[in-house]
């Protein structure tokens, strides 16, 4: 089987907690809280160890948190590479008001990366890709740090005969769409972005779709819907994936476990159509979870039943 490498280069560690009643001026007094190793990269790390997949994990980390993120990744049996940086890797916070059920999403905007510790990675990256691995580069870029970095990383694993799969926003995104990528996999609003556009409806997003994978050097195209499910544009195929019903509880990490379900499948020979369908599998199967879980393996496997069975009744 080929690897998996996933890349995180502004990871957090995730700190979770609850509170009676959110007001303001007011001591607020928390319940003990739980933390999670946060970032795109490592969320879908974690996502493919519990579809019972290995990857490798490079993230930067540095400081007493960085430590502290460390150990929760190792904690969750994830073969990884920890990139040392000098500033501290940050904390994001989340609290749930219980009065109301709300949750509350404090962000940080992450450590600054020097170009010393950019080289290393670079380095890392070229060091760990052999010819036909997948390289997962998900999530945001921290300050500071070029937004062409995702095009330099694609055209290292491209010299190796190796695909990326790139996960990311705004400028990022559209230095990364041309720089070869094999697989984009933007929003609605990161599309209509991509497309110079306000927004998109209806039609509007298989047409659009459609025009900027022609126009653009990336082989496939998979836009997340939310609850309309994903749609899948490649040169020869266009296929929307409808997200099964269920139950939603949360839908923290839904982009990062489509993406692993995504990358497991193509490791494991499915062909494009399979290799969507189990990634809304996995994508509406976050939405189930509460907590620190991601998904449940359980979850995945019957849902993605259902929906071979709702496309094959099309």
């Amino acid at each position: 089987m080929n690897k998996i490498i996933t890349l995180t280069v502004n990871p957090a560690v995730d700190k979770n907690s609850t509170v009676k009643n959110l007001l303001p001026d007011n001591k607020l007094r928390c319940s003990a809280p739980s933390f999670e190793a946060g970032g795109g990269g490592i969320n879908v790390s974690r996502a493919i160890k519990e579809l019972g997949g290995d990857s490798l994990c490079l993230f930067f980390g540095g400081g007493f948190s960085g430590d502290h993120l460390e150990q929760l990744v190792s904690e969750g049996g994830i073969r990884h590479k920890r990139i040392q940086t000098n500033e501290w890797t940050r904390e994001n916070l989340s609290v749930v008001d219980e009065a109301n059920g709300k949750q509350y999403r404090f962000v940080m905007p992450g450590a600054n990366i020097t170009r010393e510790e950019k080289e290393t990675i670079l380095r890392e990256i070229e060091s760990a890709v052999e010819e036909g691995d997948y390289l997962v580069a998900s999530g945001s870029l921290p300050p500071g740090m070029d937004v062409d970095f995702y095009a330099g990383v694609t055209e290292i694993v491209n010299a190796k005969n190796a695909k990326v799969i790139l996960d990311t926003s705004g400028e990022p995104l559209k230095h990364g769409a041309k720089a070869g990528v094999f697989m984009l996999k933007p929003n609605l609003n990161e599309l209509s972005f991509l497309c110079g556009v306000p927004h998109l409806s209806g039609m509007q997003v298989q047409q659009k779709a459609r025009e900027f994978l022609a126009e653009n050097n990336c082989q496939s195209l998979v836009v997340s819907m939310g609850p309309k499910g994903a749609l899948l544009v490649t040169p020869e195929i266009v296929e929307h994936v409808p997200a099964p019903p269920v139950l939603m509880k949360n839908t923290v990490g839904a982009g990062d476990s489509m993406v692993a379900g995504m990358t497991l499948a193509l490791t494991r020979g499915m062909r494009m159509r399979e290799v969507i369908r189990y990634g809304v599998a996995c994508g509406t199967a976050a939405t189930m979870t509460e907590g620190a879980d991601l998904i449940r393996k359980e979850d995945v496997d019957h849902l993605f039943r259902w929906i071979n069975t709702f496309q094959a009744e099309k």
